[in-house]
């Protein structure tokens, strides 16, 4: 661990679309969670695995009794490792890699927490980033800030988008208020402008993550999730979120672009509890953008979208309900190593 923090040392976190090293995925396995939709969920990650190792290197994490699953139905395309996990949802478990622009890398080790003690035991997913930079021998910076990677987005130039429910919820950080949690993001990721959106999707188990609401496209341009269905509950929350992007301004000081994603059209429920789909949850790769499908009659208009904001980029859409089931989406799911 290292005292100083990242900016310290020059470090700042690069964008998703900068060149990755590879992206590292967690094999599911919290049967408490999944229940029958076990099964399903692994077919489901492992399509995705196969569909970012067209683009970049798939490090996929399994529990060691587990990695001989893993291996058969990723295929040889993904590489497979043994580590202890307790779930499955990397963004959130596994380290925020940070770099300084000199080909230096290092990472953030954030607390965790399981969303605010939602699920038991998370000691095992707590240690991970420790445990995985020790591995790759990258530099740890250790910081004192109950955080998921899932609910920050950068644009790799000094701007953070992010939700209130989600880091000003008192299950995180209770004894910090909004200013020094931005000054401990600032510290530890470079980024000194943050756009704030309010609420996230209903039911979502994150706490509103800002991975289901918006992300950066390229500096200057949100692509974000609207509703118009004036009776769905989303529909007053979105709202407020497209407001607050369209009166936002980065750290160049300038006014966003936003790009308008649908929401799916039909509301899907398991056990009572909507399931918090959204087609913003996708990962960027070296040359592509892999998205959630849904079965939904939306999917083919929002795949046009998400190809006419990335042009450079082969889009490809993997159906994703099965991931659903467990609360998280594509992005929820994968976490990028920046190549420095």
């Amino acid at each position: 661990m290292l005292d100083q923090t990242p900016v310290d040392q020059g470090f700042a976190m690069p964008a998703e679309w900068s060149p990755h090293a590879r992206c590292w995925m967690a094999w599911p396995c919290r049967k408490a969670l999944w229940g029958e939709g076990l099964e399903p969920a692994r077919q489901a990650y492992a399509a995705v695995a196969r569909a970012i190792a067209g683009f970049e290197p798939v490090v996929m994490l399994a529990n060691p009794d587990e990695l001989a699953e893993a291996k058969t139905l990723c295929g040889e395309a993904v590489e497979c490792r043994a580590m202890a996990l307790d779930d499955s949802w990397m963004r959130d478990i596994g380290p925020t890699f940070v770099a300084d622009g000199k080909g230096a890398l290092a990472a953030v080790d954030w607390r965790f927490n399981a969303w605010g003690e939602r699920f038991h035991p998370f000691d095992q997913d707590a240690a991970l980033a420790e445990r995985l930079l020790g591995q790759l021998g990258v530099p740890r910076f250790a910081a004192p800030l109950v955080l998921e990677g899932g609910s920050i987005h950068v644009d790799g130039e000094g701007t953070l988008l992010t939700s209130e429910e989600c880091l000003l919820a008192a299950n995180r950080n209770p004894s910090l208020s909004r200013e020094e949690i931005e000054t401990l993001l600032g510290r530890y990721l470079g980024v000194s402008q943050f756009v704030w959106l309010g609420r996230g999707l209903q039911d979502d188990d994150t706490d509103g993550h800002i991975d289901n609401l918006a992300c950066f496209v390229r500096p200057g341009v949100v692509m974000t999730v609207v509703c118009d269905d004036p009776e769905d509950a989303n529909h007053p929350v979105l709202q407020d979120n497209l407001d607050r992007l369209r009166k936002a301004k980065d750290a160049k000081g300038r006014a966003l672009e936003v790009i308008e994603l649908p929401l799916p059209r039909e509301a899907r429920y398991l056990d009572g509890q909507r399931l918090a789909l959204s087609y913003v949850n996708f990962y960027i790769a070296n040359g592509g953008v892999v998205m959630p499908s849904f079965g939904d009659s939306q999917d083919a208009a929002a795949y046009e979208i998400v190809a006419a904001a990335f042009p450079e980029r082969r889009v490809v859409q993997v159906p994703a309900s099965d991931i659903l089931v467990g609360g998280g989406g594509i992005h929820c799911i994968t976490q990028q190593q920046p190549r420095p």
